[in-house]
């Protein structure tokens, strides 16, 4: 079968005047970039679209959340936690901005090392082939230790974990989110599963008492999710699937429970957006009245960006 050119002297046009466009230079372009620009003034001078756009949205959405008395609540993945952000977010906490922190068991345990040694993160693939990868005997000992007499008490994994920091008075208990927490008496809970984390690997591990602690502080963290309606925020940062799947269980119990929790605002933080975050923090939650969004960039770049806005534009 041959063709021949078509012919597109009758294709119609239109004048431009007429055209929607979703970039104006009078509403939407960047400002210039000058030196010595305060935070809030690079915030301003971004363009209005995309990334830069979602970022201030959240930062007013933030800062409108405190205003109002309603929870700001950080989960995070073990990334956050060991690429050394925790002074930022112990600003965050002690501003009273963030109302709880959620994180994963490899979070807790970076967190935990950082306390105790003033560093963590091994190198997986020097050790793995001799059957030393996370085999430090201090780190799944105190750990294990440390759960097993707050399930005792009554307690949950991180407040658990916190509270031994504290007490322990370890070296570098000032850097450690876990104590942060519990001395400032927010919720910082830490959600596991059996198996994914280095103090599993110990013979000084209980199951049960992993169950029961990281259960506990399910049904503390449902209650925080709870309180989400009507004007808070919830931000996942770094966890691509444990945190948005905990997330969504807490709201529907929460839903069921009777607390309608809508008109909020949700947001992923991560170096590649996935397939959870993206479903179940961004758009099933805020099907209704809520907002979400999402940011892509380094933690180590775009948290230091977030909270300095959110502090700017607080004072």
């Amino acid at each position: 079968m041959s063709y021949k050119p078509m012919d597109f002297s009758g294709v119609t046009t239109y004048p431009i005047a007429t055209r929607k466009n979703k970039m104006n230079v009078k509403h939407d372009f960047a400002q210039p970039v000058r030196s010595g620009m305060t935070v809030s003034d690079l915030l301003a001078a971004m363009p209005n679209q995309l990334g830069a756009q979602a970022l201030n949205r959240i930062i007013d959405a933030v800062v409108a959340a405190r205003a109002k008395g309603k929870p700001v609540v950080m989960a995070m993945g073990g990334h956050v936690i060991k690429c050394g952000l925790q002074p930022v977010l112990k600003a965050l906490i002690e501003a009273d901005v963030i109302t709880a922190v959620a994180l994963n068991g490899a979070g807790s345990i970076h967190d935990f090392e950082i306390a105790l040694i003033g560093a963590t993160s091994e190198d997986v693939g020097v050790v793995l082939h001799a059957g030393n990868f996370g085999m430090a005997e201090e780190t799944g000992a105190q750990i294990n230790a440390a759960l097993k007499e707050g399930v005792a008490k009554g307690l949950g994994h991180g407040e658990s974990l916190g509270r031994m920091i504290l007490e322990r008075e370890l070296p570098y208990r000032e850097q450690s989110l876990l104590a942060t927490c519990a001395k400032k008496g927010i919720p910082i809970t830490v959600h596991v599963a059996v198996g994914t984390d280095i103090t599993h690997q110990h013979p000084s591990a209980d199951g049960a008492v992993i169950g029961a602690a990281s259960y506990t502080d399910f049904q503390i963290f449902t209650s925080v999710v709870s309180q989400l309606g009507d004007g808070g925020v919830y931000l996942n940062i770094g966890s691509a699937v444990l945190l948005p799947e905990v997330f969504l269980k807490a709201l529907s119990i929460a839903q069921n429970l009777g607390h309608h929790v809508d008109h909020f605002t949700t947001a992923n933080f991560d170096m590649q957006q996935h397939y959870r975050p993206l479903t179940n923090v961004v758009k099933r939650p805020t099907s209704g009245k809520s907002h979400g969004y999402t940011v892509t960039g380094h933690h180590e770049i775009m948290i230091p960006l977030l909270a300095a806005g959110i502090l700017d534009r607080i004072a």
